[in-house]
């Protein structure tokens, strides 16, 4: 999704990120002045000092040599602007001075997955065998929001699933009388009022919010929750959050010279886009929103 959402802004930027690649592993994670990382580079005609990205690393240039192409990382280069440092591979690329960071991209994605949450959420199940002598019922973090609906098999070839009507959900359970197995754990219960067929499996359809993606080897539906057509929901969220962010590097704080350069480019212009997208965005989260309403309807039941 990081790569969707690049392509997609690359369409909103008036410069290219220029780039190289690593010509030897990077295999410490620290760069101090006594022994500080060396890059070797396939090209330094673009290096200079400043940000460079490997991965999903940031890097601070503290010098280089444009006859060995070698960049040296200053002492607090490595991991550089909250950024992860880590080892790299030969032929890893090396972006200079990204317009848009790997890592703020991660972090905007998993904003927007968390904003969607309060609209659009996950829809999963679980099941419980039905005990006569019992009436509530333990779920443990699960993060329940809601309880779609609640229903139980029938006995016989009918194979008939009959919906509950009457349960009572309890999202903050008391942990006196529902001790959770480990102590930061969130306990919820489920009060059954109807009648069922002892020893009958019981499966329960509920909203919880998405979770967020940490690796790129994620899955989108798996790991979220969310369907597979909100993805776009999410790129569009995304992107809209980065190019918000691309006016005040163009502000006049550097020079009268950066200011006659930016002239062509009206301050704001990127506020323009920001706002088109988040149009984009809004109209297709209502579309998820009402599809999802639409395809787990609310349903009537009675807690007593």
């Amino acid at each position: 999704m990081v790569d969707e959402v690049l392509v997609n802004l690359s369409g909103y930027t008036y410069q290219q990120d220029r780039s190289t690649y690593l010509t030897s592993a990077v295999t410490t994670l620290t760069s101090p002045s006594s022994s500080p990382t060396i890059l070797s580079l396939g090209s330094t005609d673009n290096v200079g000092k400043g940000t460079i990205e490997v991965d999903d690393e940031l890097m601070w240039v503290d010098s280089f040599d444009r006859v060995a192409n070698t960049a040296t990382i200053s002492p607090y280069g490595r991991g550089y602007l909250g950024t992860t440092a880590a080892t790299h591979a030969f032929d890893a690329k090396v972006t200079i001075s990204p317009i848009f960071p790997r890592y703020s991209v991660k972090k905007a994605i998993n904003d927007t997955i968390g904003a969607v949450g309060t609209a659009l959420l996950a829809v999963k199940q679980t099941t419980f065998t039905f005990n006569p002598a019992v009436t509530t019922y333990e779920f443990e973090n699960l993060n329940i929001e809601n309880i779609l609906t609640m229903m139980w098999q029938d006995i016989g070839p009918s194979k008939e699933w009959i919906r509950v009507r009457r349960w009572d959900f309890d999202p903050f359970a008391d942990t006196t009388t529902w001790e959770p197995d480990t102590p930061t754990a969130k306990v919820q219960t489920v009060t059954i009022g109807d009648y069922i067929t002892p020893g009958r499996t019981v499966k329960v359809m509920y909203t919880t919010p998405p979770n967020n993606l940490v690796n790129a080897s994620d899955v989108y539906e798996t790991v979220t929750g969310l369907p597979s057509s909100s993805k776009d929901v999410i790129i569009l969220g995304a992107a809209y959050r980065l190019l918000a962010y691309l006016d005040p590097a163009r502000a006049s704080q550097i020079s009268p010279q950066a200011d006659e350069i930016d002239a062509r480019r009206t301050f704001g212009s990127a506020n323009s886009a920001a706002r088109q997208l988040f149009a984009l965005y809004t109209q297709r989260l209502n579309e998820e929103v009402k599809a999802q309403q639409g395809k787990y309807p609310t349903r009537v039941h009675y807690t007593r």
